[in-house]
């Protein structure tokens, strides 16, 4: 099925579902949805940073320090961010640490969410349709990114309130 045509679920304010749509109606009425993000991390200590594809329907071509993505209708957070895991950066069959939940909300999205820690020494593989670059770099690389470069806002919250020490997720 092609991105557009994707279904998702249209969530309230308490994460319930109200009703299945396709992501292109998702994005074109701004509905409230379900995302994940995860902060990938080595084991130097270094973050994950990729650059959009200029056809993504939301912050094309901009810099991200997280991987993730819209939670497909009827999907749980957990296997939502498996699966943006791997098709994204290639990365399987790491364990993945829920970290906190996120309601995140501009003039291009609104959602609610969940993110997550996941740590990764070995290769990655990039799904060309979805990110033109990544590597892992310092924080304060992804620090001067998030300064300098557009990078999507909703991942630069997610980082900024897990190196603030955020609560842990209720589920």
């Amino acid at each position: 099925m092609t991105a557009g045509r994707e279904l998702v679920d249209v969530v309230d304010d308490d994460d319930r579902v109200l009703r299945q749509v396709t992501r292109a109606e998702m994005r074109r009425e701004n509905l409230l949805h379900r995302a994940v993000y995860l902060l990938v991390f080595n084991g130097c200590g270094e973050i994950l940073v990729h650059r959009r594809t200029l056809t993504k329907d939301v912050y094309p071509g901009y810099f991200d320090v997280t991987v993730g993505g819209v939670v497909d209708a009827g999907e749980d957070y957990a296997t939502a961010a498996r699966r943006e895991l791997e098709e994204e950066v290639g990365i399987a069959g790491v364990a993945i640490e829920p970290l906190f939940d996120v309601r995140y909300a501009d003039t291009a999205t609104q959602l609610l969410g969940r993110a997550f820690l996941a740590r990764h020494d070995g290769p990655i593989r990039l799904q060309p349709e979805e990110v033109v670059w990544a590597a892992f770099v310092p924080l304060s690389e992804a620090e001067r990114l998030m300064r300098e470069e557009r990078c999507c806002p909703d991942g630069i919250a997610v980082l900024r309130r897990h190196l603030s020490g955020a609560e842990p997720t209720s589920s």
